[in-house]
């Protein structure tokens, strides 16, 4: 998958991106990762990439033009999104929806914003990350590349693992997980997890997400449509761990 970046730090990115499982993704071919810097698309000798804005105000605003040449330049993938607090929540479901694509796009913000042309005539949309204003768009783009990356058939050594994890396809929060050593400061893992009946402990972890989920994120349950008569019985059957 090609993904493209455009931010006047490009090393934030391509810094965080060169570890762990993305870097990996990188040198195995899964993912094409492409930074841009608009600052090389600017005409003056300071390189100059804000402005003050029309009809004065605090901070300063990103230019249009070193945007739209880099994008024009580059002509990445789309779609092509900018980051900031006022576009659609990215969550998992856009997460799969991108990486089930063959690319896309970010435009990471600075300052006080971004030209409004940019907006209007550059990027297919707006996503934001939170409800949170960061000093920039990198730590988002971060974020967004990586949950959709990390989806990709060759990027995580289990397959398994995006399905069974919190919002995968059960829709739950995951269940609680334990290793080595068994007992540890009087804490000990569930007996269940110790027995080696798998049929047992596959329902020990269903009731575990559903005792969680219903804890933490009850509105997942009601998106799933409420209770099954299942999932009440192993409500019944397996009590909650304590959770702190």
């Amino acid at each position: 998958m090609r993904i493209d970046v455009f931010t006047i730090f490009p090393g934030l990115v391509d810094g965080f991106c060169a570890e762990g499982l993305l870097g990996k993704s990188r040198i195995a071919g899964v993912l094409d990762l492409r930074m841009h810097d608009p600052r090389d698309h600017t005409s003056d000798l300071h390189r100059t990439i804000d402005d003050a804005p029309f009809g004065g105000g605090a901070g300063m605003v990103m230019k249009a033009e070193p945007l739209f040449r880099s994008v024009e330049a580059a002509q990445p993938p789309r779609p092509l999104f900018l980051l900031g607090p006022g576009g659609r929540r990215f969550d998992q479901a856009m997460a799969h929806q991108l990486a089930d694509g063959a690319g896309f796009s970010l435009i990471c913000g600075r300052y006080e914003g971004v030209d409004h042309r940019v907006r209007e005539h550059l990027v297919d949309g707006e996503l934001s990350v939170g409800d949170v204003v960061l000093n920039g768009g990198e730590v988002a783009a971060c974020l967004v590349v990586e949950a959709v990356v990390r989806l990709l058939p060759g990027a995580m050594g289990n397959a398994s693992s995006p399905v069974n994890e919190s919002f995968g396809a059960s829709g739950l929060l995951e269940e609680p997980h334990y290793t080595r050593p068994a007992s540890f400061r009087g804490w000990d893992v569930p007996e269940v997890l110790r027995g080696g009946d798998h049929a047992r402990i596959d329902r020990w972890r269903r009731a575990q997400a559903l005792h969680r989920t219903l804890r933490d994120r009850p509105d997942l349950i009601d998106g799933r449509g409420g209770l099954t008569e299942t999932d009440r019985r192993l409500l019944e059957e397996f009590p909650s761990v304590t959770y702190p």
